[in-house]
């Protein structure tokens, strides 16, 4: 380029440079917009901790004191005595001595999660369609299931044990009737937003022929989220197997009062025993529960 060249004149003017120039402005303020809001971000995660009175220095002692109670809870297995009978120490048969009864919970517990989730997809699939925006019959309809969904899955289901658990006395029937209402608000709001993004042409054509509201979400819109709906039922039932497993801490039935009775008198055998147990049954339902949940992805 020529001395007399505009673009050699003005050097501000070449494109290049300006596209340089302004590539350069937009990564300082990038990197400041960075640093600012990752100090405020750090300032939260400190102020979090603060008010959350965590300590490096309680961090650092607990840490060791965890391992000691998992060292607690292993059994004292001697090969020599490994496969003998349940009254000689140091045998599998000693560790799990009351297996039969931990099993029959642990199916009890199972029960539990079926049954809740069951009676937990029925009540949210009546809602799912009230509760989809582009499907609703009337706003008040559409607002009153969205929070009524909200309230069931905001209250956490130990809460709800509670309650029940003081109605209806000690036993799997609180448990069920909690993890029952949770899982109604889960899968309520889970099914309405499949439902929301379901085709509307079918529904039209349901409309157009004569069809009520009932008719227009039975026969164009159900054929198609089924098994969407089918995949989230069988992913909530993982979840609650979980959670029954948990919710008999406050007297709801299943496994879980096992599990406080022997935490509470540090029966430390016992407590790993019922935990891989546990882990081992949860571990089976997922994985038949992954298979299935594929197999209707894959037909749907």
């Amino acid at each position: 380029m020529d001395a007399a060249s505009p673009l050699a004149r003005h050097p501000a003017q070449d494109p290049v440079a300006r596209g340089e120039k302004a590539f350069r402005a937009a990564r300082r303020t990038r990197r400041r917009a960075t640093l600012f809001w990752g100090a405020i971000l750090l300032a939260c995660l400190v102020l979090a901790g603060w008010m959350s009175e965590v300590r490096p220095a309680t961090l650092a002692d607990g840490i060791p004191r965890i391992g000691e109670y998992f060292r607690r809870t292993m059994p004292d297995l001697r090969w020599a005595t490994l496969f003998a009978d349940w009254e000689t120490d140091g045998s599998l048969a000693s560790w799990f001595y009351r297996a039969d009864k931990w099993a029959w919970l642990i199916f009890e517990t199972s029960q539990m999660a079926v049954l809740a989730t069951l009676f937990g997809g029925i009540v949210g699939f009546a809602l799912c369609f009230l509760a989809a925006r582009n499907l609703s019959p009337s706003p008040w309809a559409y607002q009153l299931s969205r929070r009524t969904l909200e309230f069931c899955r905001t209250v956490p289901d130990i809460v709800f044990a509670l309650i029940f658990v003081w109605a209806f006395g000690v036993g799997a029937l609180a448990g069920i009737l909690a993890i029952s209402l949770h899982t109604a608000g889960a899968l309520g709001k889970l099914f309405a937003e499949v439902a929301e993004n379901a085709e509307t042409a079918a529904s039209e054509a349901v409309r157009a022929a004569g069809g009520n509201w009932a008719q227009r979400m039975r026969y164009g819109v159900l054929p198609q989220v089924v098994p969407n709906f089918l995949s989230y039922l069988l992913l909530r039932f993982e979840i609650n197997i979980r959670g029954a497993s948990v919710i008999g801490f406050v007297g709801a039935g299943g496994i879980g009062e096992e599990v406080y009775h022997v935490i509470s008198f540090n029966y430390y055998e016992e407590i790993s025993a019922i935990v891989l147990m546990i882990i081992v049954t949860v571990a089976l339902i997922d994985m038949l529960s992954e298979r299935a949940r594929r197999a209707l992805m894959s037909a749907g």
